[in-house]
């Protein structure tokens, strides 16, 4: 029997705790459990791969951004519908986006998933808030040594252009950056276990995303989500909520 874990942005800005940009209620006891968990039962872990969210101060996603029709700010939380865009109620600070910007928009839609949604800044590269949980981090430092095998570290959402809450492709992917595209070698990696551990934050975005597309493409009873270490953002716990339910329907243990 192997067994791979697979956490889901635990970082600091997604945590519960002082200076965090997008905190969310819970997180910061669900990775004090993780670190417990690794700690107490490492050794039943064969890998461990941490995904690791990764953005620029510009994206499609990020307030500063977009601006509405007056030029006035879009404030972090603000839903934007592709409708909105061609009416001109909000708009991309640098015209030459619109295009791009609206067609995104469009074809996000269309798959019925999300709304483009405008997040606080959160989890930019090189800074305190992309960081894994403190505590989380010194278990798996002792997981990797006890074990003599590093952790892989997964980053995604660099491209500012998709919003890329999957750790497997972003919403939309770009013909241009492969990076956004189906990472068929991590989903291999993690088939070649006979079990895929899952908990991170949050289960109503990226947990519940990354999991949507790997039960796509592997057996679903070998996944196990360890509920007690995730939680939904505020406001999306219906979202969470729903998903936990389709995918015990799907055969995931959860």
């Amino acid at each position: 029997m192997t067994r791979h874990l697979l956490l889901i942005d635990p970082q600091n800005d997604f945590c519960d705790i002082p200076g965090a940009a997008l905190p969310v209620t819970g997180a910061d006891a669900d990775m004090r459990r993780l670190a417990a968990l690794l700690r107490e039962r490492g050794a039943e872990f064969d890998a461990v791969t941490v995904t690791l969210d990764a953005h620029q101060r510009l994206d499609i996603a990020h307030p500063g951004f977009w601006q509405r029709a007056d030029g006035s700010e879009v404030p972090p939380f603000t839903p934007i519908q592709a409708v909105q865009i061609r009416s001109g109620e909000f708009k991309p600070r640098d015209p030459q986006a619109l295009s791009r910007a609206l067609a995104y928009a469009e074809a996000l839609e269309a798959q019925g998933r999300y709304t483009l949604m405008v997040w606080p800044v959160h989890c930019e590269i090189g800074s305190w808030g992309q960081n894994v949980h403190a505590e989380l981090n010194a278990a798996l430092i002792e997981w990797q040594l006890k074990r003599q095998r590093n952790v892989r570290f997964v980053a995604k959402g660099s491209n500012p252009w998709t919003e890329h809450y999957s750790a497997l492709q972003a919403e939309v992917p770009c013909a241009d950056d492969e990076g956004t595209q189906l990472n068929r070698a991590l989903i291999e990696e993690l088939d070649r276990s006979d079990e895929i551990w899952i908990a991170g934050e949050a289960s109503s975005h990226c947990v519940k995303a990354t999991v949507e597309h790997l039960a796509d493409h592997v057996r679903p009873a070998k996944l196990r989500l360890l509920t007690d270490c995730m939680s939904p953002v505020a406001g999306f716990e219906a979202q969470a909520s729903a998903f936990l339910t389709n995918m015990r329907a799907r055969g995931v243990q959860a």
